[in-house]
C-alpha cells in the first residue's frame, strides 16, 4: 500500500506542475506547444537521471525510485496530451510545426534520457 501512496503523491506533484508550465507557456506560443514540449524533455531528462542513479547500487531506494520517477515523472510528463496537440496542429493544416513539434518531441526525448543517464554515472 505505501508503494501505491508514493506512486499516488508523486503523480499529483508533478501533474501540478505540468499544469502550471503548459498553462503559462503554451498560451504565448500559438503554433507550437512549448509548455508541454519542454515539460516532456525535461521529464526525459530528469527520468533519465532518476533510473541512472537507481542502476548505481544503493544510490536509490526502491521507495524513491517510485515517488520520483513512477509517479512524479509519471505525472509531469504527458504523452496524451503531445498526441492531442500533434493532432490539433495536423487539423489546423500546421503540417510544418505538427512535424516539428512531434518530431522534436521524440528525437530530443530520447537524447535527454541518454544525457541524464551519463551524467548519472558521472554523480
Amino acid at each position: 500500500m505505501k508503494q501505491f501512496l508514493l506512486v499516488f503523491l508523486g503523480g499529483g506533484f508533478g501533474s501540478i506542475i505540468r499544469y502550471y508550465i503548459s498553462k503559462t507557456l503554451n498560451p504565448y506560443y500559438s503554433n507550437f506547444y512549448l509548455g508541454t514540449f519542454l515539460v516532456n524533455i525535461i521529464g526525459c531528462l530528469l527520468i533519465g537521471l532518476l533510473i541512472g542513479l537507481s542502476l548505481k547500487q544503493n544510490y536509490l531506494t526502491q521507495n524513491q525510485t517510485l515517488l520520483l520517477a513512477t509517479g512524479f515523472c509519471g505525472g509531469f510528463t504527458t504523452f496524451s496530451t503531445f498526441a492531442l496537440e500533434g493532432n490539433l496542429l495536423f487539423k489546423e493544416s500546421s503540417f510544418l510545426y505538427a512535424s516539428l513539434y512531434m518530431g522534436l518531441s521524440v528525437a530530443i526525448g530520447i537524447l535527454a534520457i541518454s544525457l541524464g543517464i551519463y551524467i548519472s554515472k558521472m554523480l
